[in-house]
Order: structure tokens, then C-alpha cells, then sequence
């Protein structure tokens, strides 16, 4: 079986942690850094940002998959994968221009994040009363 909306998904978010990393990469080179970070919010924000997407992103993929492998509508899918990428996106924005402080796109995006990753858990325990209950 395949998962075309999620892959699409999945595509996404691989191509912002290769952006989220080269911001590391950069901050790494320009300090000599190795591990961990200096005293540069800039350098620590996305440091920071690079692992949200890290912790947040793999659950909610990995949801929308098995949603997508048990056979949940397409357009659920869809829309809370929407919701999930959407809110990545903002947050990464948020976390990286608000240098890690608050910042109304970080806010947004975590929230969407949680939306989805809530609508994926009821989608997936919906999916499973429907079958088994």
C-alpha cells in the first residue's frame, strides 16, 4: 500500500529540516562550534527550531500515515496535514525571527501543530471504533 498525502507531507517537512539544518550548519561553521551553542540567540533559536520540527514533526507523520494506511478520508488527511505543515512552517519562521523569543508566528504554529496532531489521535481512535467497535 502506499501513502501519497502523507508523502507529499513528508516531502515538505524533509525539505524544511534540510533548510532549518543548513541554518545550523552555518552557525556551527561561523562559531567553531561543534555541540551545543554560544551566546548568540540567533545561533540558539535555531538550534532550537531545528529540533521542534525534529520532535514534533515524525509523531504527526507518522499518524496521518496510518490514518492514510487505514483507509481515513483523503481529504482529512489533507486538511490536518495542511494543519501540520502550516504550523511547522510558522514555527520555525517565529522561533528563528523572533530569535527565540515570543513571536506570534511561533505561536501559531505550535498551535496548529497540536491541532493536528490532536485531529490525527481522533481520526485514528475514530477509525478503530469504527472497525472494532
Amino acid at each position: 500500500m502506499i501513502v501519497p498525502v502523507t508523502g507529499v507531507f513528508a516531502a515538505v517537512i524533509g525539505i524544511l529540516l534540510l533548510v532549518l539544518s543548513a541554518q545550523v550548519v552555518k552557525f556551527r561553521l561561523k562559531y567553531r562550534k561543534g555541540l551545543g551553542v554560544t551566546d548568540d540567540r540567533d545561533f540558539e533559536a535555531a538550534v532550537r527550531a531545528h529540533a521542534n520540527l525534529i520532535e514534533y514533526a515524525p509523531l504527526g507523520l507518522i499518524m496521518l500515515a496510518i490514518a492514510e494506511l487505514n483507509g481515513v478520508a483523503s481529504g482529512l488527511i489533507y486538511w490536518t496535514g495542511m494543519a501540520l505543515v502550516v504550523g511547522r512552517i510558522l514555527h520555525a519562521f517565529g522561533m528563528i525571527n523572533g530569535r527565540g523569543g515570543p513571536h506570534k508566528a511561533r505561536m501559531i504554529g505550535i498551535l496548529l501543530t497540536w491541532l493536528a496532531i490532536l485531529i490525527a489521535a481522533v481520526l485514528l481512535l475514530w477509525n478503530v471504533w469504527q472497525v472494532y467497535g
